[in-house]
């Protein structure tokens, strides 16, 4: 648990129950966020982000990393710490998607409350004299209304980017539009948004993975067939009592801040196309509702990489959480064009075994790879996910540079 002054140190405000903005402690808890940083990746961004050393080339994309909201749960996570520092403090999941960061939270005394077997977070050992912090994802509706009810003080990480898109489903749900989401169903952040229909009544969302599975919905959209072969694959991804066959009449596509920006453009587009085929060019417009509510920082990201790849690497490290959807879709980006590793942390890159350990795309276990690394002189494309510190990566780059046997921090003097 980081220390504590007297500066630093508030007594439980009980008529306040609500935080979203902060407690002004950005200051006091500077020295704790330090061990994030990293002076190998301030080199390198001292280098524009290109460091050449003994016939290796590391080449960092220009965008990586944490991103604002990221920094801002984080950020807020300590804070909430320092100023309730004799409370118990609990945190609904994962504040993000790096097991690092988490770790360390949870030896700071917060307790990270785990889903149940059935998928649904537990809150009975919660009293209204603890404090609960929702992560960046944000949470159900359900979730929050049982957390409130419970009289805890809440303090709310939700990212900015991740409430635009409530906004536009709880439009979607208030003008008679069904959601359709591009995203995981299974994953906490959409999970959160198709829950901000529940708000109206006769709300409905369907949530589609990839455009294989938009395809079906506009398959059916367009020769109304096939609703029950529907019903049957997307039982997990509907809202209660959807109806295949009354609720695709009116569609409103968003997404999951993290998808791929350019499939979620591609689905919006495909779904528009049936809606016209089906219904005539006039009626879509009242018919087809589109918002593209991917988030700058990621769309910022799978920029930067392309642009990376651009510029001419050899192979592409990329660094972040397993279940870090964005990192994932970093990853894709990079293994369409050239050979490409993601990887967790600095430990999946074994230096004296000359071994990679990382998940291959699509896949959901690790495999191992000899001699990954090409011959010197070799240029190493370098990216990670939205939820990776800075330390993560610059452990990463010198486990790259030590694989031929460099020890970056030496040979910079």
């Amino acid at each position: 648990m980081p220390t504590t002054n007297a500066a630093a140190t508030f007594p439980l405000v009980t008529d306040q129950t609500y935080f979203r903005k902060g407690f002004g402690l950005k200051e006091a808890i500077q020295g704790d966020l330090e061990q994030y940083h990293s002076a190998l990746i301030n080199e390198l961004r001292a280098r524009d982000h290109v460091l050449s050393v003994g016939g290796v080339t590391v080449r960092l994309a220009k965008e990586f990393g944490f991103c604002y909201g990221v920094d801002r749960a984080v950020e807020y996570a300590y804070e909430t710490r320092r100023k309730f520092p004799q409370h118990r403090i609990f945190l609904v999941g994962e504040i993000i998607h790096n097991p690092h960061v988490n770790a360390k939270l949870a030896s700071m005394g917060i307790v990270i409350i785990a889903r149940t077997a059935a998928g649904e977070f537990d809150f009975p050992s919660v009293t209204a004299e603890d404090v609960v912090i929702l992560p960046a994802f944000g949470v159900t509706k359900e979730d929050f209304d049982r957390l409130r009810a419970l009289g805890c003080v809440l303090v709310d990480t939700t990212c900015g980017s991740v409430l635009n898109v409530w906004k536009r489903v709880e439009n979607y749900a208030r003008e008679g539009f069904t959601a359709l989401i591009h995203g995981k169903y299974f994953h906490e952040e959409t999970k959160a948004t198709a829950s901000q229909v529940t708000k109206h009544a006769g709300g409905r969302y369907l949530v589609v993975r990839n455009m294989v599975e938009a395809r079906l919905v506009c398959d059916l959209i367009e020769r109304g067939e096939g609703a029950a072969a529907l019903q049957e694959r997307f039982a997990q991804a509907v809202s209660p009592g959807f109806d295949f066959t009354r609720d695709l009449e009116r569609i409103g596509v968003a997404n999951q801040t993290t998808m791929l920006s350019s499939e979620s453009l591609a689905i919006a587009a495909e779904v528009r196309r049936s809606i016209e085929r089906r219904y005539g060019e006039a009626e879509a417009a009242s018919r087809f509702r589109s918002f593209d509510t991917i988030c700058s920082a990621t769309q910022d990201r799978q920029d930067a990489v392309v642009r990376m790849m651009d510029d001419g690497v050899d192979v592409v490290v990329v660094i972040g959480g397993y279940n870090s959807s964005n990192t994932t879709h970093l990853a894709a980006l990079c293994a369409e064009r050239v050979p490409s590793y993601h990887v967790e942390d600095s430990h999946g890159i074994d230096p004296e075994q000359g071994t990679i350990r990382y998940r291959p795309v699509g896949t959901h276990t690790e495999a191992e790879q000899a001699d990954w690394l090409p011959s010197s002189p070799v240029t190493v494309g370098v990216t990670a996910g939205a939820s990776t510190p800075n330390n993560k990566v610059g452990e990463a780059i010198a486990r790259i540079f030590a694989t031929r046997g460099i020890e970056v921090g030496a040979a910079l003097g």
